[in-house]
């Protein structure tokens, strides 16, 4: 699956069901409460949270469809406010490259990294037209 096909299959099936008019506000506090989820289990997989440990499948596989749960809010919100996460994500990639690149490169290729990051974000569309 590519991201802007999902993004875009998103946007697609909250139309049909007029979910594409709740406000971005509303899904980001939607988001929050999905991160919660997200937190309890991982709280609980640490074992920080008290919970039964031969249930730690159980839990895994609650944790994956709650990371899902949060995807989507995300992927939705950044529709809604005219954003393609695909050339966002390629963004963040870059940056991150160029905030830490390979430690083993040395000081010409980390210079290169940073370079190459300025140029893309000069020529990077990230869909905010």
């Amino acid at each position: 699956m590519h991201i802007r096909d999902y993004q875009t299959w998103l946007e697609e099936w909250d139309r049909v069901r007029t979910w594409d008019k709740i406000l971005p506000s509303h899904t980001l506090l939607h988001a929050m409460e999905e991160l919660g989820e997200v937190s309890k289990l991982v709280q609980m997989l640490e074992g920080y949270r008290e919970a039964d440990p031969a249930d730690q499948d159980a839990w895994r596989q609650e944790l994956a469809l709650e990371l899902s749960d949060l995807q989507v809010m995300l992927f939705k919100l950044a529709y809604l406010c005219g954003i393609d996460m695909e050339s966002a994500m390629q963004a963040g990639q870059a940056k991150a490259d160029a905030r830490f690149p390979d430690p083993a490169a040395g000081p010409a290729a980390q210079a290169a990294y940073r370079q190459r990051f300025r140029r893309y974000l000069d020529e990077a569309d990230l869909g905010l037209e």
